[in-house]
């Protein structure tokens, strides 16, 4: 007896080592590979959000995978392509690391700028491995080049805005609507030297050109700029009403505070505005990020009430980390891992053209509306009603918290003027 009672207290320890507290045997977990440029917004954010909605997913029992549940594993390789001079070449390695030594079963979140995650396209293909960006990565091109050569491109899907929506949906309505709210009708354009940035400065510039908008400036600044006084006081001798931002680099805020500083009467509108998006932003500035507008791409990456799921994940995201959503990233980011465990409990595996399949057929809703994915290009379908797609987010400092503002579907305010530009 004594024996028996010594065999059976080792088994229990056995099952204690391979079950876990919910009594479920544990299984191998599907490895979720995140090349992220980590020491930046784009980055950081996009990781927490991932991590955010693994931890939610586990703590629930994990993917159901053909009747077996499998909890998620998150491996993140710092990619460093929105550093300066970072050759695109390192995130090539990091994808390739993630694939081959991390045994990724699928990639989300990045590479982060558009020129890596184009050169990472034909790595992904080649081993057909499912990838949904979810930060970064404005460009139509990427999209483009899945509609064109679908058979080979067809693993590859895209969870976050991208720059011609922003433009015609977006930004350009928003752009007329206050110069109708307060007789605006020139801009400076003032944009960093990336590939995103100078074509939506250029496009965006022009539409506004045919809406009878004047340009009477366009600046250049290389990734890293520190001083931008120069070009604050070409604008306000050009006597422009409107300052067209288009930076993802955080010495963005340099800007701002200049801008403040210096009182130029023209209204500060950021397209993607990395510095302006965060919730220390108002913090950092001393409060002179007021009347700051940055567009964050996607609701939910900062407060509003889009869909029920908006604000509990803008709760979930504050009690984890101890702040709001950070700026645009995130949400798409958190929506990434709950789409791909959608498709794959509706395929039944992990095997990548099942789930392509599934992922093609995704309708849910999110955090930031309706979810779902054109056919062909794999490009998240956008609208300014989150019932019918996914909606963006334009939001304006003030006093302290950024107040939403545009599409007026989940506006909770109207934008400003700052006093020096009152009449």
């Amino acid at each position: 007896m004594h024996k028996f009672m010594k065999m059976f207290f080792a088994l229990l320890a056995v099952l204690a080592l391979v079950v876990p507290a919910g009594g479920v045997l544990a299984a191998k977990p599907i490895v979720l590979g995140a090349p992220l440029s980590t020491a930046f917004l784009y980055g950081w954010d996009a990781e927490r959000a991932i991590k955010l909605a693994v931890d939610e997913i586990n703590a629930a029992g994990g993917v159901n995978v053909g009747g077996t549940k499998r909890p998620f594993k998150v491996e993140v390789i710092d990619t460093r392509d929105l550093e300066a001079g970072v050759p695109v070449s390192e995130a090539l390695l990091a994808v390739e690391k993630l694939i081959l030594q991390k045994k990724a079963n699928f990639i989300v979140g990045g590479p982060v700028r558009s020129e890596a995650a184009l050169a990472a396209m034909a790595l992904l293909s080649k081993h057909k491995m499912i990838s949904i960006l979810s930060t970064g990565v404005l460009t139509p091109k990427y999209h483009k080049i899945v509609g064109k050569n679908y058979d080979k491109f067809k693993y590859l899907f895209r969870i976050s805005g991208e720059v011609v929506w922003m433009l015609k949906g977006e930004l350009v309505p928003a752009l007329i609507g206050v110069g109708k709210q307060y007789n605006l009708s020139s801009m400076y354009i003032m944009v960093q030297d990336v590939a995103w940035a100078r074509a939506l400065g250029k496009i965006l510039g022009g539409i506004m050109k045919k809406k009878g908008w004047k340009v009477v400036g366009h600046q250049v600044y290389p990734t890293g700029t520190t001083d931008y006084s120069m070009g604050l006081v070409d604008a306000k001798k050009k006597k422009a009403q409107v300052l067209l931002l288009a930076m993802d680099m955080p010495e963005s805020a340099v800007l701002l505070k200049q801008w403040f500083d210096m009182k130029v009467p023209a209204l500060p509108f950021g397209t993607i505005l990395a510095a302006a998006e965060q919730p220390g932003f108002w913090k950092a500035t001393g409060g002179k990020g007021q009347f700051a507008i940055a567009s964050v791409v996607n609701a939910g990456n900062a407060p509003s009430n889009a869909t029920p799921w908006t604000m509990k994940f803008v709760n979930a995201y504050k009690k984890k980390y101890g702040l709001e959503p950070e700026g645009y990233g995130t949400a798409s980011s958190y929506m990434a891992v709950y789409v791909l465990k959608d498709a794959i409990e509706r395929a039944g595996t992990l095997n990548s053209d099942k789930v392509v399949t599934a992922l093609e057929k995704t309708d849910m809703m999110g955090v930031y509306g309706r979810i779902r994915f054109d056919p062909k290009t794999h490009q998240i379908i956008p609208a300014n009603d989150p019932k019918k797609g996914a909606v963006g987010t334009i939001f304006q400092w003030q006093k302290g918290k950024r107040v939403v503002v545009y599409p007026p579907s989940i506006a909770t305010g109207k934008i400003l003027l700052p006093p020096w530009m009152q009449k």
